[in-house]
């Protein structure tokens, strides 16, 4: 592992790290904020995925959560959303596809399926390198993130229910295999067996028996993608008349940007220090 940075905020260390991934056979860089609480005692971890077009960097600049980390002791992890490097497969006119845009699966399909796998990669790889060069108590772990990022995190606690206490998205895309900006990401890395789709979409996963306690989702009302993309109603619809709990808060006047993101970090992070103990 080699560390590209360290900072010092609110008493604790801001990083970035990069390291040889077997699992997307290149290199991967991923950022850890750890509290000055974890310099002596091993602390909750709290995985933040981000949305498309985004890299480790993006939360880390812009999500202003470093303040209440520390102040509730949490590790933050954030890692990048897709395989980089020259040899990495990409569109570089299809914001939707490729770099930026791994959608945290694996893919299948090639020339996809020989570097993205991402959730192998945040599920397996990454956190066995975290374990081990972090003070983190990986039996109390959340995981939450941002648009494609709150797909990833709400799929990925569906399918690792003993695994992670805690889960919340912001604007989350809660049914990507029906999204116009996802679906067409999917058929390229899975291929067009629809079926094989629903191991990586939280309403299928639901009406196909996944279960996890409960969900925190907060939504701007003027975003920009509510209809196209996101549309939180449909997993609201999913969950009833099961027993997942849902806190579903749609926020009059806020967008899809880190300003709706950062306004509500804090009752995130606290909505997860409750249920991490």
């Amino acid at each position: 592992m080699n560390i590209l940075s360290q900072n010092t905020a609110f008493g604790g260390m801001q990083g970035v790290f990069s390291h040889a991934s077997e699992t997307c056979k290149t290199d991967m860089t991923f950022a850890v904020y750890v509290p000055p609480a974890a310099i002596k005692e091993k602390r909750p971890v709290l995985w933040y995925l981000s949305g498309l077009t985004c890299t480790h960097a993006n939360v880390m600049e812009k999500g202003e959560y470093r303040r209440m980390a520390s102040e509730l002791g949490l590790i933050i992890v954030c890692p990048d959303t897709s395989p980089r490097g020259n040899d990495v497969p990409d569109e570089l006119t299809n914001w939707k596809m490729g770099k930026g845009a791994g959608m945290y699966l694996d893919a299948t399909e090639m020339p996809w399926a020989e570097h993205y796998q991402m959730y192998s990669y945040i599920t397996r790889e990454l956190p066995d390198l975290i374990s081990q060069h972090f003070k983190v108590d990986m039996e109390r772990q959340g995981i939450f993130g941002h648009s494609m990022g709150g797909h990833g995190a709400m799929t990925i606690a569906l399918k690792n229910p003993d695994r992670f206490k805690s889960c919340s998205a912001f604007a989350p895309i809660v049914e990507p295999s029906t999204a116009e900006w996802t679906s067409q990401a999917f058929e390229k890395y899975l291929g067009s067996d629809q079926a094989v789709w629903r191991q990586y979409d939280a309403c299928a996963l639901v009406k196909d028996g996944a279960r996890f306690p409960e969900f925190l989702i907060d939504q701007g009302k003027a975003d920009q993608f509510l209809d196209e993309g996101l549309r939180p109603w449909l997993f609201e619809e999913a969950v009833k008349g099961t027993d997942i709990g849902l806190t579903l808060r749609m926020q009059e006047r806020y967008d899809h940007s880190y300003y709706f993101v950062s306004t509500f970090m804090d009752d995130h992070l606290r909505w997860h220090a409750e249920r991490l103990g």
